[in-house]
């Protein structure tokens, strides 16, 4: 059984604007939700704490917004993702459908953790992050698009430029973010390597 690696070219959909810089992966998904030994289930545990904060005050979370509801990006402030290491942050927001992050800046193992599941993480201006979220505020159901290969935003009367380490940027055009796939497309080359293994 071989499977082609995933490349990801263009990313689109609506937009999500969770405002604030430093929001950590423990209020991403709460550490009490990291005990299953798989990954199902995550996505209705995103921000839970913060959104049951916020309901307890009389608003409303961005992830609990019926008009944000299916939104494929997320736009977010600086150093997105920091705190604790777990690969159950990025689980978790892609399982709730998020399809891409856009930030000012991510933490560096939350960054290394999306690429891994294939959830491309982009940085922006600051100035631009605004705008997006701006746009995104003043009319929910505007569409966005994002070309991984030109590595440039569109949408709502806006072209934004995007970065991203060139290191995941070809991984994500070449398919090599995807290791299983990689392992099971290249299977007679494991199965080779693993004969001459003296154990």
């Amino acid at each position: 059984m071989t499977k082609t690696p995933s490349c990801i070219e263009h990313v689109a959909g609506a937009a999500l604007p969770l405002r604030g810089n430093e929001i950590d992966t423990d209020r991403i998904i709460p550490a009490r939700f990291l005990k299953s030994v798989t990954f199902e289930g995550l996505e209705r545990h995103v921000f839970e704490d913060d959104r049951k904060a916020l309901t307890a005050a009389g608003q409303t979370h961005p992830f609990d917004d019926p008009r944000y509801r299916g939104a494929s990006l997320l736009l977010a402030n600086g150093n997105f993702g920091c705190g604790s290491s777990r690969e159950h942050a990025p689980q978790a927001l892609s399982r709730w459908g998020i399809r891409a992050v856009v930030a000012e800046s991510f933490a560096e193992i939350f960054f290394g953790n999306s690429v891994t599941i294939g959830l491309p993480c982009f940085t922006a201006a600051a100035a631009d992050i605004e705008r997006i979220m701006a746009a995104t505020e003043a009319n929910p159901s505007e569409q966005f698009a994002i070309d991984v290969r030109t590595l440039r935003l569109t949408g709502a009367g806006l072209q934004v430029p995007l970065t991203m380490p060139r290191s995941a940027h070809e991984s994500f055009l070449s398919g090599d973010w995807d290791a299983t796939s990689l392992l099971l497309a290249n299977y007679e080359e494991v199965e080779r390597t693993a004969a001459r293994l003296p154990y």
